[in-house]
């Protein structure tokens, strides 16, 4: 059963020492086990969607049902069959050149479980990335804690009781508490610790598992810009307002920002305004826009306006608007920022919400100039045709993943290794990266008793020298 708040240092060390105990016992899980582990899990989450879209909604206030399926089951189901129809080439001993100086003899890299995998996971998206990473754990042989986030206590809870009834507490563990159990989670002797956060948290986790030389995967956020070509805007808006307002912008990936021509500024955010109005046509009333998490984030997004405005910034509500008879808490529109400056708060933190600056770019180069004089983003989008311009931005700028022509849908692609570089991450996880990056590439060497190697041995003489000069040619 999973750990109930508030869990102790103690009772960490101890549900972690069971489950390294109970690996080291029982070794590797076979290939038939992993499987039905996924399986099981893909099932359960099938049978309790209805549970999962309640739990969502009681933390958010209201959260599209919709979304949580397609952002958060559904993508976790399919993630799970992709893992069980490559778990068996994955597991099979890679073989590996050997040097004809050291035949007869053969090599190959085997692919070992680690142990116990920590996952630390967010409260935007707080069923799928948990489950996500679990179902990676599971798959490459191993046990796991999982310490979600506070801020989504319904969630947590079902997690909680759905894990437990899966599995046993020496294979999978929740861990429930506040930000303090979450240091102290971080700060556990793990084989690998997965976090998926903020940028200002992952520093902090990534310091508390120096200590224990823990190596960590840190899926982390940042400003992700969208660039559209010239005379791309009015065809774009769609693709970048389903992007910006999935789950009210509260995604890791949502486009932070546009980059487009000064002059296609204006007829951008008609055709932006007209695209909101098609995907919410009753406004924030809409059955499918999600409220802001809580209080504190809801008053962070109004901050990140009224800077804006009081430093000369177009502020621009876009759609149907706010019902003035609306009963829903903590909602804001979607919003237009145009006229922004780099000194502005809303070009210096990651937005996670409805609100889309708009920067004017005179070229590709400008472009270019204002994505990297800030911290490498975790997702890079482009609206344009083949060619010199996107040919420019993909080989001038460095990011986590892109995707051309529309936004979000590299997530769902299990072949594609998900993660950020620098500031928007470290490591990545799904697909065969995924399995690897939870597991020990051990080389082996198979030797035949007489072979070209015995001859470099003490005492060396002229033979020595003639295999040392051929080997040196």
């Amino acid at each position: 059963m999973g750990l109930s708040e508030p869990a102790r240092a103690p009772d960490l060390l101890d549900g972690l020492a069971r489950q390294r105990a109970v690996f080291l016992r029982d070794g590797p899980p076979t290939r038939a086990q992993r499987r039905a582990d996924l399986d099981r899990l893909r099932q359960a989450l099938i049978a309790e969607r209805d549970a999962i879209e309640a739990a969502l909604m009681a933390d958010f206030g209201h959260r599209s049902t919709h979304e949580t399926t397609m952002f958060e089951t559904m993508t976790v189901v399919e993630g799970i069959r992709y893992l069980q129809r490559h778990l068996r080439r994955w597991m099979k001993p890679q073989r590996r050149h050997t040097a004809i100086h050291f035949q007869p003899a053969r090599a190959y890299v085997q692919y070992q479980p680690l142990g116990v995998i920590g996952i630390m996971s967010p409260w935007n998206y707080p069923l799928s990335l948990a489950l996500m990473p679990l179902a990676t754990a599971l798959a490459a042989g191993n046990r796991a804690m999982i310490k979600p986030s506070e801020a989504t206590p319904a969630t947590s809870a079902f997690l909680a009781g759905l894990l437990a009834k899966l599995f046993p507490a020496e294979q999978v563990l929740v861990v429930q508490g506040d930000a303090a159990v979450g240091a102290a989670f971080s700060a556990l002797p793990f084989d690998h610790l997965l976090f998926t956060g903020s940028t200002q948290i992952g520093r902090k986790v990534m310091r508390a598992a120096s200590e224990n030389l823990v190596p960590v995967t840190l899926e982390l956020g940042g400003k992700s810009p969208v660039v559209v070509a010239r005379c791309h805007a009015e065809r774009a808006a769609e693709s970048i307002a389903w992007g910006k307002l999935a789950n009210a912008g509260q995604t890791c990936i949502a486009p932070d920002y546009a980059l487009l021509h000064p002059d296609d500024v204006e007829p951008f955010s008609r055709a932006f305004d007209a695209a909101v109005k098609k995907l919410y046509p009753q406004g924030t009333e809409s059955v499918d826009y999600s409220s802001i998490i809580n209080g504190h984030h809801y008053e962070r997004l109004r901050g990140l306006l009224d800077d804006a405005r009081s430093k000369g910034a177009r502020v621009l509500e876009v759609g149907n608007g706010v019902t003035t008879t609306s009963t829903r808490e903590r909602v804001i529109p979607p919003t237009l920022v145009l006229n922004v400056r780099p000194d502005m708060r809303i070009m210096q933190e990651e937005i996670f919400g409805p609100l889309l600056p708009i920067m004017a770019s005179a070229n590709i180069d400008a472009a270019i100039d204002t994505i990297n004089a800030g911290p490498r983003p975790l997702a890079l989008y482009y609206f344009g045709p083949s060619g010199a311009e996107r040919e420019a931005l993909l080989s001038r700028t460095t990011s986590g993943n892109v995707t051309i022509n529309n936004t979000l849908l590299h997530y769902a692609q299990d072949d594609l290794p998900f993660g950020g570089v620098g500031p928007s991450g470290m490591g990545a996880y799904h697909g065969i990266e995924g399995f690897q990056a939870m597991s020990h590439a051990r080389g082996v060497l198979i030797q035949h008793r007489f072979n070209a190697g015995t001859l470099l041995r003490p005492p060396f003489g002229k033979l020595a020298d003639r295999v040392l000069k051929f080997m040196m040619r």
